[in-house]
C-alpha cells in the first residue's frame, strides 16, 4: 500500500546531486529524408551536429545564430519532443522523460491564439504536472495560480480570453505558466519577437526577478546587442556550437563571420553589417 500510494503522490524525476541543470554530451539531429520531424541515426542532412554543453543553476543564456541555426530544434531537444539522432540529453542528471521541472514556451506563430481559454486557466495548465490527469485543482493550486499572476503583473488579466491580450501580455502569462509549474528550467523560443520597447523590458523584469529562485533560462533571440547586454553568458549557434561563454569571445568578428556566413559583411571601416532577417515562424 505505501508503494501504491508513493506512485501516486510522486510526480516527475528526482534530480540527481551535483549534476547540472541541462547538459548535452555529442548530440546531433539528423532528419530522415521525405518525414517532416522524424530523425534518424542514419541521414547527413544534419540539424544540429555534435553538440556538448553544460548550464548551472540559475544562468540566463541567450542562444543567438542565423534562421535555420536549429535554436529551435535544440529546445525540441531539451523538453524531449525530439529525439537525438545520437548523443545525450540530460536535465539534472536524466533524460527528458517525465520531467516535470521544463517549462516551455514555443514561437508566438506556433501557439492557437484563438482556443477559447481564459488567462487563468492558461497558467493552471501549468500544474497538470504536479496535480495529475483527470483530478480537479484544489485551493492550494488557485492559490499558486494567482501568486503566478502576481509576480507577471497580470492578475488584472485573470478573466480575459488570452487571444484578447497584446503580445507582451501573453509572454508574461506564459511565464506564469512555468511559475505555476514551479519549473526549474524555462526556454523562451523568440519571445521578443514584434514586442516594442516597454513591453521587452516587461519581460525582462520578470526574468531578472527570477534570478532568487535559481531558475535557469535559455532565450532564443535574434537580437545580438541584447544577448550581449542582458544575458550571463551567449551560445552562438550554427547547426554547431560556433562559441559559448562570454559575449565579447563569443560574438568576436571571426566567430560572427563563421555562424552567419553570407549574411555578415565586414565593412571598410572594420564594422560589420548583419543582413540576416528574423522571419517569425521561421525554425530557428
Amino acid at each position: 500500500m505505501a508503494e501504491l500510494v508513493r506512485q501516486i503522490t510522486h510526480r516527475g524525476v528526482a534530480h540527481s546531486p551535483g549534476t547540472p541543470t541541462l547538459e548535452l554530451r555529442d548530440v546531433s539531429v539528423a532528419y530522415a529524408a521525405g518525414t517532416n520531424g522524424v530523425t534518424t541515426t542514419r541521414g547527413d542532412a544534419y540539424a544540429l551536429q555534435h553538440i556538448s554543453f553544460q548550464v548551472g543553476r540559475g544562468e540566463r543564456i541567450a542562444v543567438v545564430g542565423p534562421n535555420g541555426a536549429g535554436k529551435s530544434t535544440l529546445f525540441k531537444l531539451i523538453v524531449g519532443t525530439l529525439q537525438p539522432s545520437q548523443g545525450q540529453v540530460n536535465i539534472f542528471g536524466h533524460g527528458p522523460d517525465g520531467h516535470i521541472c521544463i517549462a516551455y514556451v514555443p514561437q508566438r506563430s506556433q501557439i492557437d491564439w484563438s482556443f477559447p481559454v481564459t488567462v487563468e486557466d492558461v497558467v493552471m495548465m501549468g500544474r497538470v504536472g504536479r496535480i495529475g490527469f483527470f483530478r480537479w485543482p484544489r485551493r492550494h493550486d488557485w492559490a499558486l495560480v494567482h501568486q503566478a499572476l502576481a509576480r507577471v503583473n497580470a492578475m488584472h488579466l485573470a478573466k480575459k480570453q488570452i487571444g484578447e491580450l497584446s503580445g507582451g501580455q501573453q509572454q508574461r502569462v506564459f511565464i506564469a505558466r512555468a511559475l505555476a509549474q514551479e519549473a526549474e528550467l524555462l526556454l523562451l523560443d523568440e519571445p521578443l519577437t514584434g514586442l516594442d520597447v516597454p513591453s521587452q523590458e516587461a519581460i525582462f523584469t520578470v526574468l531578472d526577478n527570477l534570478r532568487p529562485d535559481g531558475v535557469t533560462v535559455l532565450v532564443a533571440t535574434h537580437d545580438l546587442n541584447m544577448a550581449a547586454e542582458r544575458f550571463d553568458r551567449v551560445m552562438l549557434l550554427n547547426r554547431q556550437v560556433v562559441g559559448f561563454g562570454g559575449a565579447t569571445a563569443v560574438l568576436a568578428p571571426d566567430n560572427l563571420l563563421l555562424a552567419y556566413g553570407g549574411h555578415m559583411h565586414r565593412l571598410q571601416d572594420g564594422d560589420l553589417l548583419l543582413t540576416d532577417t528574423c522571419c517569425e515562424g521561421h525554425e530557428g
